[in-house]
């Protein structure tokens, strides 16, 4: 059984909505992350198996990331180094509650001139800076092998 979440998007936000194939997916996240200017916090939601860390691991590829990009659910907190900038990535999935994120350096982390992508951001309520750009992933209910990309 999937976790629901809730799309953490600001009040009166625009947002722009796709339906992606795996392929297409990563495409549009390598393109993402070759335009990603810091500092940035982008928050990344979808149930299980969306796709999160999927996108994840394409933008990294387009900032320049060149080691393997794994999910940080056990550590909770990834450091890579791109071509240009320093790129974050925390999985919120086992946090209880937003205080938590002190003991990651939250603070540090969104104050640092780099590129933070933060998949669970509901974790986080309440804690994320209000230019945080959201993007959600939802599966598509007409194509099982597509997922809705909904961003901005």
């Amino acid at each position: 059984m999937s976790e629901q979440h809730h799309h953490v998007v600001p009040p009166r936000a625009p947002r722009g909505r796709i339906a992606l194939t795996r392929e297409e997916l990563c495409e549009w996240g390598e393109r993402f992350g070759a335009a990603l200017e810091p500092p940035i916090v982008v928050a990344i939601s979808g149930d299980l198996g969306t796709g999160k860390t999927t996108l994840v691991q394409a933008i990294c590829r387009g900032a320049g990331v060149t080691e393997s990009v794994t999910s940080p659910t056990f550590a909770l907190v990834h450091r890579y180094d791109g071509a240009k900038y320093v790129i974050y990535h925390l999985d919120l999935y086992r946090l209880e509650r937003a205080a938590e994120l002190t003991n990651l350096g939250w603070d540090d982390i969104v104050s640092s001139h780099a590129i933070v992508l933060v998949e669970w951001p509901d974790r986080g309520a309440g804690r994320f800076p209000p230019d945080a750009v959201p993007i959600d992933l939802e599966y598509d209910p007409a194509d099982p092998d597509r997922r809705l990309l909904l961003a901005g």
